[in-house]
C-alpha cells in the first residue's frame, strides 16, 4: 500500500476539556535515520495524554505536538540507520508523541514486536504501562522475589500491569482501588489483598497485612494526600516509587523522621523525557524478561473499552472519570 502525503489526526484545539479534541488532516511525519513510520492500527489513551490536553505536560523539545504515547500496527518505512525491522513487521511502540493518527513514527528501538496471537488493540495496549511498570518498580523500585509491594491504583492501566509483572516475579501483592467491584478485579488478576481506600485506611491495612513489618516497595500514583500513610506503610529499607500526583504534587505536615530511622528511599520519574538511549534499554529488559510471560499467556493486557479514533473525547471522558478497569484503546484504520 502506498503511504500518503495526508492522514488524519486528533487535533487538540488549545488547552482544555475533552471536547477540545478534534479530527483534522495533517501531513505524514517523515521519518529520521534511527525511526519507523508505523501505519496505526490500535493507540492507547493514557493520563499523561489527559494531562498534555489540559496544558500540564507539554511535549518536550523535538517531540511530536500531536497527543498519543502508545500505538500498535505494521511498519510501512524505515529510517535509512535502521536495522533489524522491516516493512511489513507488526509492532507495538513507546511514541515520542504523535499516537493518536493514522501514521506515526517512532524509534526503532522502541519497538517490540507483537506478542504470539495477539491482535492490534491487545499489542497496543502494552508499551506505555510495560515501560512504565519495568523502569519504576523493577529497575528504581528493585521489586526482588519474596517481597512485598503496595500498588495504588490497581485497577488503573499502570496498576493491572503492575498486579501481573510483580507476581510473575515471586512477589506478594496488595493494592488499592476504589470501590468493591475494582477490588474483586484486582484480586482476580493475581493480587494477594485489595483494599478500597474510600472505606478503609491503607497504611492501617498494609500493617495488619504484614503482621506491623511493612512492605518493600510502593508503586504510588496518587502523590501528595498518600505522603504521609505511604510512609507509614514501608518497613525497613523500603522504597517509595512516584508516578504521579493525582492527588496533588505538594504535601503539607510530612514527617520525615520514618525516613531516617527505616533507611527509607524515595524516588520517582516521568518516561517522556527520557533519551532514547534509556528506553531502548528498558525496551531490551522487556524483550527478554517480559515478553517471553506475554508470549506464554501468563500476563496480558486487560482491555476496558475500544473508541475509534474520531471519539478521542469520549476515551479521554471515560480516563478522567476513573470507572474503567484496565485500558483505554482507539481503534484507527
Amino acid at each position: 500500500m502506498p503511504i500518503p502525503t495526508s492522514m488524519n489526526h486528533i487535533q487538540a484545539d488549545g488547552a482544555g476539556g475533552p471536547e477540545v479534541l478534534k479530527m483534522a488532516t495533517g501531513p505524514v511525519p517523515a521519518v529520521k535515520s534511527d525511526e519507523v513510520l508505523i501505519r496505526v492500527l490500535a493507540a492507547g489513551v493514557n493520563r499523561p495524554d489527559v494531562a498534555q490536553r489540559q496544558g500540564s505536560y507539554p511535549p518536550p523539545p523535538g517531540a511530536s505536538p500531536l497527543l498519543g504515547l502508545e500505538v500498535a500496527g505494521e511498519v510501512v518505512a524505515v529510517g535509512a540507520g535502521v536495522t533489524g525491522l522491516s516493512i511489513g513487521d507488526k509492532v507495538c511502540a513507546l511514541t515520542n508523541g504523535g499516537g493518536y493518527a493514522e501514521y506515526c513514527t517512532a524509534p526503532a528501538s522502541q519497538c517490540l514486536p507483537w506478542p504470539t496471537g495477539y491482535d492490534a488493540i491487545q499489542a497496543g495496549a502494552l508499551p506505555e504501562t510495560s515501560f512504565t511498570v519495568w523502569a519504576n518498580l523493577f529497575q528504581m523500585g528493585r521489586l526482588q522475589a519474596g517481597e512485598k509491594v503496595l500498588i495504588h491504583g490497581g485497577t488503573s492501566g499502570i496498576g493491572v500491569t503492575a498486579i501481573q509483572f510483580a507476581k510473575a516475579f515471586g512477589a506478594t501483592v496488595y493494592v488499592t482501588a476504589g470501590s468493591d467491584e475494582k477490588c474483586q478485579a484486582s484480586l482476580a488478576l493475581g493480587a494477594d489483598a485489595a483494599i478500597n481506600y474510600r472505606t478503609q485506611d491503607f497504611a492501617a491495612e498494609v500493617k495488619t497485612l504484614t503482621e506491623g513489618r511493612g512492605v518493600n516497595v510502593i508503586l504510588d500514583m496518587v502523590g501528595g494526600s498518600y505522603a504521609n500513610r505511604n510512609i507509614r506503610s514501608l518497613g525497613t529499607d523500603g522504597r517509595l516509587v512516584l508516578i504521579a500526583f493525582l492527588g496533588g504534587a505538594k504535601v503539607e505536615n510530612f514527617d520525615m523522621t520514618m525516613i531516617m530511622v527505616r533507611r527509607l528511599t524515595i524516588t520517582g520519574s516521568t518516561m517522556r523525557p527520557r533519551t532514547t538511549a534509556q528506553k531502548a534499554a528498558i525496551a531490551d529488559d522487556l524483550r527478554a524478561k517480559i515478553w517471553p510471560l506475554l508470549d506464554r499467556g501468563e500476563c496480558k493486557p486487560v482491555v476496558h473499552a475500544t473508541f475509534p479514533l474520531a471519539q478521542a473525547a469520549e476515551a479521554h471522558r471515560l480516563m478522567e472519570s476513573s470507572a474503567h478497569i484496565g485500558k483505554i484503546m482507539l481503534t484507527v484504520g
